[in-house]
């Protein structure tokens, strides 16, 4: 394992989770290294990540050593794959990209205004991907096919999704990414919601 790469993921983890970006046991994030991939564990705050307690995976996405990894590592697997210059990817529940996630918006492959500059530098265009559910292999699809340059997504009911040629970029995009959410929904008109379907509940297992 890269000690240094495990270092610098468990303490973005504890950043995000400190911004009030990732509630509960919420939000996942990984890192491309030489040897394969590390990755966040399933079901455990982000705001206790430590180097020794994360999951790590061979080149084949594998588990390898430590704890097993996020129920999304499909999802991160899917990004990694589709542009070998991602080199992180943090996905997270952060409150205005979920609230923006659940309307219904005049163009799902542009969600988000550029209001600023910040916006458009770290974003670019963000486009919305259709409700798959959590962890599912559709959901990982969607996002392998996202169009080439998509830095940042979000996931429609579910949250938001950033990737970076490194580590440091990915998490700017993903604090950008909740920041110009937060914007549109004070700035934007208001817009139709998206609720879960009766089908789409029905699907998804009870946690207790």
């Amino acid at each position: 394992m890269s000690t240094g790469a495990a270092t610098a993921l468990a303490a973005a983890g504890r950043r995000l989770a400190a911004a009030g970006l990732s509630p509960g046991s919420s939000g996942n994030l990984s890192v491309r290294t030489p040897d394969g991939y590390l990755a966040t564990p399933t079901g455990h705050s982000l705001h206790d990540l430590t180097p020794a307690g994360l999951s790590v995976l061979d080149l084949d996405g594998e588990h390898r050593a430590g704890p097993a990894p996020t129920k999304e590592l499909p999802l991160h697997l899917g990004l990694y794959a589709r542009s070998p210059q991602v080199a992180a990817v943090v996905h997270l529940h952060s409150v205005h990209a979920v609230a923006v996630a659940c309307r219904v918006p005049p163009d799902p492959a542009d969600v988000l205004p550029p209001y600023t500059p910040y916006g458009v530098m770290l974003l670019g265009r963000v486009p919305l991907l259709p409700y798959a559910p959590p962890g599912s292999r559709t959901l990982a699809g969607l996002a392998g096919r996202l169009p080439p340059g998509t830095r940042a997504a979000l996931l429609a009911n579910h949250g938001a999704l950033a990737t970076g040629g490194s580590l440091e970029r990915a998490v700017e995009a993903a604090v950008e990414l909740e920041e110009t959410a937060r914007l549109h929904l004070l700035l934007g008109p208001a817009a139709p919601v998206r609720p879960l379907t009766p089908a789409q509940c029905a699907e998804l297992p009870a946690r207790t």
